[in-house]
């Protein structure tokens, strides 16, 4: 598939995402989504919410096929983590 002409360099897409997703969409999602995924269309600013990323990409590329796509997750400053995941309090 081509790249679409207007395509930004990678070292750019990582910025334009957390700034598009820091100043136009967090403030619109609801708390109930926190650890959710949000893929981010850095072109048109469109956005679609899934639990994971292969979700929310799909449904996001679905309208947006040659999306440049930048995910993050709702209410944390990192999208993978490292290590075991905290336990449920007994």
């Amino acid at each position: 598939m081509p790249s679409p002409p207007n395509k930004i360099p990678s070292s750019d897409v990582a910025d334009r995402g957390d700034q598009i997703y820091a100043q136009k969409i967090a403030r619109h999602l609801d708390p109930a989504l926190v650890g959710q995924v949000v893929a981010i269309d850095i072109h048109s600013q469109d956005f679609r919410v899934g639990p994971t990323a292969t979700v929310a990409c799909r449904e996001l590329r679905a309208s947006h096929p040659d999306a440049q796509v930048w995910c993050v997750r709702i209410g944390s400053r990192s999208f993978h983590r490292i290590g075991r995941s905290p336990r449920a309090s007994a």
